[in-house]
């Protein structure tokens, strides 16, 4: 059953406003995935905090009209499902884990702000670090110096006793 004018314009102000809030929007086609399937790349999408839907692609190219996105317009042909997120690995790597285990699944284009992947270069997407890991991996690099540091201030005094004990057990053996 159809969606009437308002119902259009709810999805569209709906898709508009997680499209205002995102860095990456993937879509895959989905055609011949059962519905069991849908429902578990949706529960799989939404653990990673990314918007998943299927929609229309006439709907789809109102929404992402005048932003940076735009550039996808050309991509949305067939049934395709739309994976937005503020996190621009997360959707490329929901959908590409997904495709894996799911052939019917397959990954057509992706977008970034002025930027058109192809499946190609979502996959490349995919095989990045998350936000997370690379927080994480920034940390880590930071407190190395400083630890290093801690560590070189501690080994002197350490040495210090270490040698009036070797000093105290020369003297007490002699």
């Amino acid at each position: 059953m159809g969606l009437n004018l308002e119902g259009k314009k709810a999805v569209v102000a709906d898709v508009s406003a997680e499209v205002a809030n995102a860095q990456v929007i993937i879509v895959a086609e989905y055609r011949g995935l059962e519905v069991g399937q849908v429902t578990e790349l949706r529960a799989k999408a939404r653990e990673a905090g990314v918007y998943l839907r299927v929609l229309k692609n006439t709907l789809a190219r109102r929404a992402i009209a005048g932003t940076h996105f735009e550039g996808l317009s050309d991509q949305l042909v067939g049934p395709l499902i739309y994976g937005i997120s503020a996190d621009p690995v997360a959707p490329a790597k929901v959908l590409q884990q997904f495709s894996k285990d799911n052939d019917k699944l397959v990954i057509k284009a992706g977008v970034m702000p002025n930027f058109v992947m192809d499946a190609a270069g979502v996959k490349a997407l995919a095989t990045m670090p998350s936000r997370e890991e690379l927080l994480a991996k920034l940390l880590g690099t930071m407190q190395a110096p400083i630890a290093k540091f801690v560590q070189t201030l501690n080994e002197v005094p350490g040495k210090f006793v270490r040698t009036l004990a070797a000093v105290r057990d020369s003297k007490e053996t002699a």
